[in-house]
């Protein structure tokens, strides 16, 4: 599957005095992380590509997998998507 890449955008004109760029970076990336999560759920992407999206490793990806809920061990899961899971598994143990 190839990806283009797409802008989401959204407005909130209700508060900006508390719409800081901190706050702005945030949101954005909570939002990356939404819908990186959504497209794992459904099992659009794989866990890897989904912390290679994210920029972190799959401990982390784990740890956010569990805040939504996400179970590694899907039951749309292959034998071939189980033998790529061990595969990076032991490059990030060896």
């Amino acid at each position: 599957m190839s990806f283009r890449k797409r802008e989401v955008t959204f407005t909130i004109t209700e508060i900006p005095e508390l719409i800081t760029e901190e706050r702005f970076l945030a949101a954005q990336e909570k939002a990356k992380e939404a819908f990186v999560m959504d497209l794992l759920r459904h099992a659009e992407i794989s866990a890897g590509r989904a912390a290679e999206m994210l920029k972190i490793n799959r401990g982390q990806l784990s740890n956010i997998m569990r805040e939504y809920k996400i179970s590694p061990f899907d039951e749309t899961m292959t034998v071939e998507d189980l033998q790529e899971e061990v595969t990076q598994v032991m490059k990030i143990l060896l």
